[in-house]
């Protein structure tokens, strides 16, 4: 992933990103990058540049005044056999859909669990918590990942708190989400998927419904990123610590045997979410689990 600062112009050169900055250059080799994230007014990037990138199927974000990300740039039709994947995208069932949902919610429910555990929440939640992910449905029709988050969210930062509020920690997270929806928006198109048909996430106005669903294991991961690198400022967040939220996707995880950053653990989801939904719902999809992340202990 490469972050470009405010001032910065933008082109292709033989197969590499030139960055130029007053009288410097910086060359990247196009094939070493995943995304690209762009902040500031006075940034320029040429259209040659960004064809050579869908090329490369590498991912645009750009940020708004705040640094939070607010839109972004997809390779379109990289996939090999891209018509057939999405007709059978299409014609997912809502069995199949609202299994594979629990699968995938269920991750993130049992993490975020792990992570109120270690920050050493008081047993009685915990207690609660794993109740609600033990009461889990196909589809999760009693909601209980919105129960769950309630208890998660008033556990880390008080009964008051809401997602909403402009605070640092909102902040952070708010940035952290949006990374890891670049990073998986860019997988689920580059497997041949499109980002507008999610398996629960059905807003007719979110271009990113099933990149939603998809990064919904690694929020708790990215929870436990800020908890653990980045130090509380008093009303913005840093340059510094944007950088460091960035870096998150290159810590390593690992998963069946083999350590792997959290960009690359992303290939390994939507590959066996797949193969999971293409496959009448034999198998399960790969486990993404806070104790895999390096630094924690299980």
């Amino acid at each position: 992933m490469v972050h470009v600062k405010e001032g910065d112009y933008l082109r292709l050169r033989l197969d590499n990103i030139e960055i130029r900055k007053l009288d410097k250059k910086v060359y990247i080799p196009l094939a070493g990058i995943s995304v690209i994230v762009l902040e500031g007014n006075r940034t320029s990037i040429t259209t040659k540049l960004m064809s050579r990138m869908s090329q490369y199927n590498i991912a645009l974000v750009i940020s708004d005044d705040s640094y939070l990300p607010v839109g972004m740039y997809l390779p379109y039709g990289q996939y090999h056999h891209n018509a057939k994947r999405v007709i059978n995208q299409a014609n997912w069932s809502d069995e199949q859909k609202g299994k594979g949902w629990k699968e995938i919610i269920g991750q993130k429910m049992n993490n975020q669990v792990k992570f109120a555990e270690f920050t050493g929440v008081e047993q009685p939640r915990i207690d609660l918590m794993n109740d609600l992910l033990r009461g889990l449905e196909n589809g999760d029709k009693t909601n209980r990942e919105g129960h769950l988050a309630k208890v998660y969210f008033d556990s880390l930062y008080g009964n008051s708190f809401t997602r909403k509020d402009e605070v640092f920690i909102n902040a952070a997270m708010n940035f952290g989400y949006a990374i890891l929806r670049s990073c998986m928006a860019r997988t689920v198109v580059g497997n041949g998927l499109i980002t507008m048909l999610g398996i629960f996430h059905k807003n007719e106005f979110n271009s990113f419904n099933l990149a939603d669903d998809l990064m919904e294991p690694y929020r708790p991961l990215m929870d436990y990123w800020i908890n653990q690198k980045i130090k509380a400022e008093k009303d913005f967040l840093s340059y510094e610590s944007r950088l460091k939220i960035i870096e998150f996707m290159q810590e390593k995880i690992v998963i069946d045997g083999k350590k792997m950053s959290i960009e690359n653990s992303m290939q390994e989801l939507v590959s066996s979410f797949i193969a999971y939904m293409e496959s009448n719902l034999e198998g399960s999809v790969i486990q993404i689990e806070l104790k895999n992340l390096v630094g924690i202990e299980s």
